[in-house]
């Protein structure tokens, strides 16, 4: 859920998903765009508008697209550690952890949110939600359950059962309390709870992709489009992919299959802090980072700020002393700071705070400094 988009695919509509909010989308004159295999909004009223509204106040986003997995059974958590680096034992019901899955070599084949739920009330089954990305659904499902321990275990696809609604910034929780009936303000970051939203079952979750505080809301289609009729009476701005890559960027979060992808091992993604070799046993691609804990890394994803207005897209070449040495993964004009920003990967040597490059645009070379990360961290996040 707090995860990333997926780069756009050239499909024809008539190949294209639909969630089951398509049709409010359209009522509110959404320019819709292919995107991993669906039909999506990329902007209502504009990226800008949508952008500061989540900055400022309040945005909606339609994410019904995203892969969403059900576990149960015993051992849940046991049983799901090699398939992750991150200590998933260190969770209790009600937390979650954003963490990855890995192939052999060490690399990402998915960014995902691990939810841990409270045991079943009737059969005290142990219980999980798993969020995963639109594009990489099916091949993490199938990577999932060949390599998952599924004795005494079930996985259910929850995706074309539910809509996912995220509702992100300063007055989320303002707006989305009226229709909820166990209060919000308790719920720490990364923290979720089931409980009734307009009088049925749902699963909350504080998480997001945006960089601000909000929530994460999963349930029944009918249920969803009544939310979203609600949230936009009471104010909150419709928000679409645009405004999403905006945000997440700023906040210096990885798009999967562009900042990250198979190719990238989460040490030199710049994502060390879900990789737990010290407090867990033996995981896929365990043994590729600890040699890398252990000897560095030879290339790391930075951030990278332009000197003046010139926009760094995806796939442009990184220029040092006359040579290319790396590529930008993702840049944009900043809405929030008015400047240029960018993620790229480099050489590590070249990765230090400070360190002086160039990024080609269109056959001529523009200053970039790196610069630390996240580009804008937000004041409304809760701890």
């Amino acid at each position: 859920m707090a995860k990333s988009t997926e780069s756009s695919n050239p499909e024809s509509p008539s190949q294209l998903a639909r969630t089951p909010l398509y049709d409010l989308s359209l009522e509110l004159k959404a320019r819709m765009v292919p995107f991993s295999g669906w039909e999506m909004a990329v902007q209502y009223a504009g990226i800008s508008s949508e952008h500061q509204a989540v900055r400022q106040q309040a945005g909606m986003f339609d994410i019904s697209h995203m892969g969403k997995f059900g576990l149960r059974g015993k051992q849940v958590i046991e049983k799901f550690q090699p398939l992750v680096p991150s200590d998933l034992s260190r969770l209790q019901p009600g937390q979650a952890q954003y963490t990855v899955l890995l192939n052999a070599q060490g690399c990402i084949l998915d960014d995902i949110i691990f939810y841990c739920q409270e045991p079943d009330p009737i059969t005290s089954e142990e219980r999980a939600i798993i969020i995963v990305n639109a594009a990489t659904r099916i091949a993490d499902k199938a990577w999932i359950t060949t390599h998952l321990e599924l004795s005494e275990l079930s996985f259910t696809d929850l995706s074309e059962d539910k809509v996912l609604i995220a509702i992100q910034g300063p007055e989320a929780v303002n707006y989305l309390q009226p229709f909820v009936e166990d209060k919000l303000a308790p719920i720490k970051a990364f923290g979720h709870l089931e409980t009734n939203l307009l009088g049925q079952p749902s699963f909350i979750a504080r998480t997001g992709y945006t960089g601000e505080d909000g929530f994460e809301i999963m349930v029944d289609a009918e249920v969803g489009k009544e939310l979203w009729q609600k949230l936009l009476a009471a104010g909150v701005v419709p928000c679409g992919l645009g405004a999403r890559d905006t945000l997440r960027l700023e906040a210096a979060m990885a798009l999967y299959g562009q900042d990250i992808d198979d190719n990238i091992t989460p040490l030199e993604a710049g994502l060390g802090w879900v990789v737990h070799l010290d407090s867990k046993g033996d995981f896929i691609g365990r043994e590729v980072l600890e040699q890398q804990k252990a000897s560095g890394v030879s290339k790391r994803l930075v951030g990278l700020e332009m000197q003046g207005r010139h926009i760094a897209r995806h796939g442009y070449p990184v220029i040092f002393e006359g040579e290319t040495v790396g590529e930008v993964t993702s840049g944009t004009l900043s809405p929030t700071l008015n400047r240029a920003v960018a993620l790229a990967v480099v050489p590590a040597k070249l990765a230090k705070i400070g360190q002086q490059l160039e990024v080609e645009i269109r056959g001529k070379n523009y200053p970039a400094s790196v610069v630390k990360k996240p580009f804008y961290r937000s004041p409304n996040r809760p701890s």
